[in-house]
């Protein structure tokens, strides 16, 4: 059988953006039919949407709730290494966009202990101190694709884009077709956007 080198991709990603959690299930859902080497990365809601004037006041307080468990992430990245970031995504992910549980400290440290990671570290959720590090990893991510996107951003190679915005979250055959066409335009010379309006709600299974 002859050997296949994984494709290497790289996730950046808001563990509180419910469009960015579905097309991580989907990353996972290739990478069940395709050999791939995912690397996951984070970046900040809040830190793409500060500053913006035209959000109302209620946006910034919840932009503001939502850098807590990316505190907590960046702290988990510096405590045990890169390789945590995907687990601690899935236990994260699992509970706010299926359990619809809270952004509160108890929520970071039930997800970091089923991650098998020290739930103490949930109080980083509160400090400023890993900021520098969540804003370095945003704008790596953010610096392959431009200003005018959103999360999550993907990189395979020196092919990067955001999105795809998809619900549900393809499946089987329609995970890897999904797969080949993204790929197939996004590495299309001087390609850049495909948009329609959205006429669902994530749809979480």
């Amino acid at each position: 059988m002859p050997h296949t080198t994984p494709t290497p991709v790289d996730f950046w990603f808001d563990p509180t953006c419910p469009w960015a959690w579905l097309t991580s299930r989907w990353i996972h859902e290739v990478a069940r039919h395709r050999p791939l080497d995912v690397r996951w990365h984070i970046m900040s809601l809040t830190v793409l949407n500060e500053g913006r004037p035209d959000l109302p006041e209620r946006w910034h307080r919840d932009l503001a709730l939502r850098m807590e468990p990316v505190r907590v992430l960046a702290a988990a990245e510096k405590e045990y290494g890169p390789e945590v970031l995907g687990r601690l995504y899935t236990e994260l992910g699992t509970r706010f966009h299926l359990g619809k549980a809270p952004r509160e400290r108890a929520t970071y440290a039930a997800a970091l202990a089923a991650a098998g990671l020290d739930p103490a570290l949930a109080e980083a959720a509160g400090s400023d101190a890993y900021d520098a590090a969540v804003r370095a990893s945003h704008q790596d991510g953010i610096g392959r694709v431009g200003t005018d996107v959103g999360t999550p951003v993907v990189a395979v190679g020196d092919v990067a884009f955001f999105g795809p915005v998809v619900t549900p979250t393809p499946r089987g055959e329609a995970a890897v077709r999904l797969w080949d066409g993204v790929l197939a335009v996004a590495g299309t010379d001087g390609f850049f956007e495909l948009k329609r309006t959205r006429t669902r709600d994530p749809i979480f299974s």
